[in-house]
């Protein structure tokens, strides 16, 4: 099977290089990727993961309100009854990690994580369905 993944960019964090290059190792993975580009609200993340009919969301996060962005983007995932995977990655500081999966991100990947562990993981999510 393969996984569909869109990678969103949340709030005003204009820095998009980080995100292209997870959807770049994850096409190159075997993944079908849709990228959302820049400046995205929740309610727009969760309407393409519906459009697009994703099996993940991947949120790429360097602004420091990843709390914030995780909430409201699960939060109009499952308004939109959704419930798919959702990942950050980012600058999250190990501490925010037990909260951001309290909130029901399955899995942080903080800045500097390995691309294949990212890939990996992914398509284990894909074997997993």
């Amino acid at each position: 099977m393969t996984v569909r993944v869109l990678v969103a960019k949340p709030g005003l964090d204009g820095h998009d290089r980080g995100a292209k290059v997870v959807a770049q190792a994850l096409s190159a993975a075997g993944c079908e990727v849709v990228y959302t580009g820049l400046r995205q609200t929740a309610a727009q993340i969760a309407r393409a993961a519906r459009d697009e009919a994703v099996d993940v969301v991947g949120l790429s996060i360097l602004s420091g309100s990843h709390l914030e962005h995780c909430r409201r983007v699960i939060e109009a995932l499952r308004a939109a009854g959704l419930e798919v995977p959702v990942l950050a990655g980012g600058c999250i500081p190990a501490r925010d990690v037990a909260t951001l999966e309290e909130a029901g991100v399955a899995r942080v990947f903080p800045t500097g994580s390995s691309l294949a562990a990212i890939a990996d993981y992914v398509r284990g999510l894909g074997r997993a369905a």
